[in-house]
C-alpha cells in the first residue's frame, strides 16, 4: 500500500465512521419539547456537538485504519495484484 492509497483509505474510513457517529448522543427539538416555530425542522438536533464528534471520528478511524494496515501488512488479508497491462 502506497502512502497515497493509505491516505485515500483513511479518509474513506473517516467519512463512513462520521456518518455512524453523527446520530449518537443527539436530542432533537421535538424530543426536547422545544417549538422551532415557522420553518424549523423539529428533527434538527438541539446541540450537535460537531467538534466532539469529529475528534471521536478521527480516533475511531485511526484505530480501524491501523487494524486494516496490520492485516494487509502481514498478509492476513492478501490483496490481489492488479494487472500491469490491458491485453
Amino acid at each position: 500500500m502506497t502512502w497515497f492509497t493509505g491516505i485515500a483509505i483513511y479518509f474513506t474510513i473517516w467519512w463512513v465512521v462520521l456518518f455512524a457517529v453523527l446520530p449518537l448522543g443527539t436530542t432533537s427539538h421535538a424530543e426536547a419539547g422545544i417549538n422551532k416555530g415557522d420553518g424549523g425542522d423539529p428533527a434538527a438536533p438541539v446541540d450537535p456537538k460537531i467538534k466532539k464528534k469529529f475528534i471521536t471520528t478521527t480516533w475511531i478511524s485511526a484505530i480501524v485504519f491501523v487494524l486494516l494496515w496490520l492485516l494487509l501488512r502481514f498478509n492476513v488479508i492478501p490483496l490481489p495484484s492488479l494487472p500491469s497491462g490491458l491485453g
